[in-house]
Formats: C-alpha cells, sequence, structure tokens
C-alpha cells in the first residue's frame, strides 16, 4: 500500500467507524510531572529565563525542557545528567522552513545536545494534498536527526480529514510522536483533536498535546484524551508541589 492508499483507507475509516475513546487515569497515583516538557519558546526569552526554566524542571522532575535551538547548548549543561529531556523545535513556528534546512537544523541540535525534537509539517503542502513533499520532509528530519521526532501538525489549520492524514504521514516517515500545536497559531490542543490523533496513528506512536494548557484540569483532560506527553509553559502552576518542597 502506497502513501496515498494508506491515507485514503485510514480516511473511510473515519467515515463509517470512528468512535472517540477516552482513556482511563488514576489521578491518585498518577505523577503528571513526568509527562510534562517545561517550555518556553517565547522570541523574547532571555539567557535568564531559560535558566530559570531549567532549575524549575529539576525542581519539579519534568520529563523535559522544551526551547528555541539557540538555548540548546545552555540546556544541555544545565541539565547534564539530570534525565530531564533537552527538547527543541525545527522550522519553528511556521513549517515552511525548506527541508535541506529543516534537516541542517535538526542535525546542528541535536550535535549540540538536543534529545528530542519538534518539528513543523508545511501545512500548506498537506492543505493541497501534496502528501509526498510532506512525508519526505519529516523523513528528512527523522534521518538526519537520529533522536526521536514530534511532528506538529498545527491542527487550528486543519480539517478533521487532514488532521487525519497529517498523522498517518508522520507515522509512515517514522515519527515518534504527533503533535498538536506550535502555540503560535490561531488555537490550541482541544481534547476531541487528541483523541482524533491517537485513533489515526492506531496507538503506534505517541501523541504530544500543547498549546493553551494551563491548568491541573487542563493537563489531565489532555492525558484522558490519549495524550502521552505535555507541552507547556504552566509547569509549575499546574503541578503546586515541588518534589523537594
Amino acid at each position: 500500500m502506497n502513501l496515498r492508499e494508506a491515507i485514503e483507507e485510514k480516511l473511510k475509516q473515519l467515515k463509517s467507524n470512528y468512535k472517540p475513546q477516552e482513556v482511563e487515569i488514576n489521578t491518585e497515583q498518577l505523577s503528571l510531572n513526568t509527562f510534562i516538557e517545561h517550555t518556553n519558546l517565547k522570541p523574547t526569552a532571555t539567557t535568564e529565563e531559560i535558566e530559570k526554566l531549567c532549575e524549575e524542571a529539576k525542581l519539579f522532575g519534568f520529563r523535559g525542557v522544551c526551547v528555541n535551538p539557540t538555548f540548546v547548548p545552555l540546556v544541555a549543561e544545565k541539565l547534564r545528567n539530570t534525565g530531564i529531556l533537552v527538547v527543541t523545535v525545527i522550522g519553528f513556528p511556521l513549517g515552511a522552513t525548506g527541508t535541506p534546512v529543516k534537516a541542517f537544523e535538526a542535525n546542528w541540535v541535536v550535535q549540540n545536545g538536543a534529545q528530542e525534537v519538534d518539528m513543523v509539517i508545511n501545512i500548506g503542502k498537506l492543505k493541497e494534498g501534496d502528501y509526498q513533499y510532506v512525508y519526505d520532509d519529516i523523513r528528512a528530519v527523522v534521518e538526519a536527526s537520529k533522536v526521536p521526532v514530534k511532528v506538529i501538525i498545527e491542527t487550528c489549520y486543519l480539517t478533521n480529514e487532514e488532521k487525519v492524514a497529517a498523522c498517518v504521514i508522520s507515522k509512515l516517515a517514522g515519527a515518534k510522536f504527533v503533535k498538536t500545536s506550535t502555540g503560535f497559531g490561531t488555537g490550541g490542543a482541544k481534547f476531541e483533536d487528541v483523541q482524533l490523533m491517537r485513533w489515526a496513528v492506531d496507538g503506534e506512536i505517541e501523541v504530544k498535546a500543547s498549546g493553551g494548557i494551563r491548568t491541573y484540569e487542563d493537563a489531565i483532560k489532555m492525558l484522558k484524551a490519549g495524550a502521552t506527553r505535555i507541552g507547556t509553559s504552566s509547569g509549575v502552576a499546574i503541578c503546586s508541589t515541588p518534589l523537594n518542597g
């Protein structure tokens, strides 16, 4: 089955038998901090703010710290031997960078300490149905980085059919996650989108919810929808009790 056939088959299933599923979460035994990537992707972020981000991540035991590429060397140094992941973004936030540039950027950040990369798809190419371009774009980053790749599909701009197509392409191209949003679009993570994305990848890769997740209730809702990673700049507020506090 080729790429377009795989997408068309999943779209047939969407129309005929898609039923949203909710994941059972035992909140009493849940270590919510271990799902959170503590994030600062603001264009105004300073070195001091990123250093604070790292200290908070260590204090609260977050899963990772997600920053823009320029801060990767700093974060890699600050988080050395902590077990906290160094995460960064590629082609961010528009996804309209040329594929060779995305691949070069992915290689550079990994060489400088990134352990996971979150890349933005070329949204326009997806919307015009150029699935091979989108696949090749993702595949180039996967091969250049050699670390887990999350594919940001920017759900706020997509129809349900386009969301499913993006998820199928991401899975086939070798991504380890699909991710809802950059946080810079017209909307963020939605419960129903996370459910749909989890279904679209057949549970074979994971889902990261990001964008507008600001409270404990928001985070739990995303986990119940099927997310296994949460990207948020509000991790401290969400997890009110530090491990060392």
